[in-house]
């Protein structure tokens, strides 16, 4: 009989995790599960599958591109596989759960992509993240951001530097210069994509002013340190007042960053507009060196919940938890020595073999054979009988 290569092939982008790293996937998730429940922070499970509009309200059409549809053959209505758990999360805060005080809520769980995207270009992603819904502010983007920070400590990944901005920066000069929504989508593209040529282009085909056209020419070099922010308040003086306000949020963002992280590598970008189609405020990136993408990102989008009938101060963040643990430089305890011992009908052996187990070793049970065979089975002790009792001893 011949086997196909397709009985075993996985598509592009999609993996196993086998059990080294599963060992660690898994150990990684219950930290920062509790951690997260340190904060405040209660675990929801939304499900793989969903009707259409759950998984893309107010996500714009990248995250339609990236999902996976068809029709549901029980109702007879089109279905998809979450690419984003963001949007299933809103609609547990705004419209099944439905509290009128601030909610925290955390999530982890596999989403699928149909294109390399996003953490690392897989398609196959451990999605990991919080969401805080009823509260406005510097103090709750910085406690998301702070949470973020965490995770990737806890996680062990090093040398993190964090990237920061604000759309309303963008959404205001686009309305100063009177941008149509057409407009607005191509300048976002082209500043998205840092493409100075098209840029240039677009001023001109949009018949902009001479000022008009500059304020998108300096925002794509308003990026680096915080010295940014004060170059930006001097361009951008007197233009418009929510303008202002995204500038003056940003810098008191930073602040508060410093404030709990003095050493923390802030870099600003006032053209990054990642997200912009459902963010509404401040936007934040983590990256490491070596690394082209980013590994975590999150932001404010207060009207996510809108569509769910409910639109109030949203924000949190996101993190692929298989990136972070090829990334990690942390050692993990991966399956400490496991204890082999034999099938038996003895009670008081399996007794003793119970115990072991009840106190967190890891036993197999198998075949009376000799120590190569165990320790290829990742066994590093045996139970044997000494004096009359079972004990456990080191394989030599």
């Amino acid at each position: 009989m011949t086997i196909s290569e397709e009985h075993w092939l996985q598509p592009d982008g999609i993996d196993s995790i086998l059990p080294a790293q599963a060992f660690v996937v898994e150990s990684l998730r219950r930290e920062l599960l509790d951690s997260y429940q340190s904060w405040g922070y209660d675990l929801v499970i939304p499900p793989f599958l969903d009707y259409l509009p759950s998984l893309l309200t107010g996500s714009g059409t990248s995250l339609e591109q990236k999902t996976f549809k068809f029709v549901d053959p029980l109702t007879g209505k089109m279905v998809g596989i979450r690419a984003d758990m963001t949007p299933q999360v809103a609609r547990i805060d705004a419209h099944e759960l439905g509290a009128n005080v601030p909610v925290r809520l955390s999530y982890i769980g596999n989403v699928l992509h149909t294109s390399p995207d996003g953490f690392g270009g897989a398609r196959s992603l451990l999605q990991l993240g919080v969401e805080l819904y009823g509260e406005e502010g510097v103090n709750s983007d910085v406690e998301v951001l702070m949470i973020m920070l965490n995770t990737l400590a806890i996680a062990g990944v090093e040398n993190t530097h964090i990237d920061l901005g604000h759309v309303g920066i963008f959404r205001a000069l686009a309305r100063q210069a009177k941008l149509s929504d057409d407009q607005e989508i191509a300048m976002h593209d082209a500043l998205q994509r840092k493409a100075i040529a098209d840029i240039q282009d677009l001023v001109v085909r949009f018949e902009l002013t001479d000022t008009q056209s500059s304020w998108f020419l300096k925002l794509i070099t308003l990026n680096g340190d915080e010295s940014v922010l004060v170059d930006a308040v001097s361009l951008f003086e007197g233009i418009d007042q929510e303008l202002n306000a995204a500038i003056a949020y940003l810098q008191s963002v930073a602040s508060e960053v410093k404030l709990h992280k003095p050493d923390l590598p802030l870099y600003f970008d006032l053209a990054e507009l990642r997200g912009y189609h459902y963010h509404t405020g401040v936007v934040f990136a983590a990256f490491v060196p070596g690394h082209g993408r980013s590994i975590a990102r999150g932001g404010r989008y207060d009207e996510i919940g809108k569509a769910f009938g409910r639109a109030r101060p949203a924000t949190g963040f996101s993190t692929d938890l298989k990136t972070l643990v090829n990334l990690s430089a942390k050692q993990f305890d991966v399956a400490s020595s496991k204890v082999y011992a034999p099938y038996t009908s003895d009670r008081e052996l399996q007794t003793f073999i119970d115990s072991l187990r009840a106190s967190g070793q890891s036993v197999v049970q198998g075949a009376e054979v000799g120590s190569e065979v165990m320790k290829m089975q990742g066994c590093g002790q045996q139970v044997v009988q000494q004096s009359g009792k079972w004990v456990v001893e080191s394989l030599i």
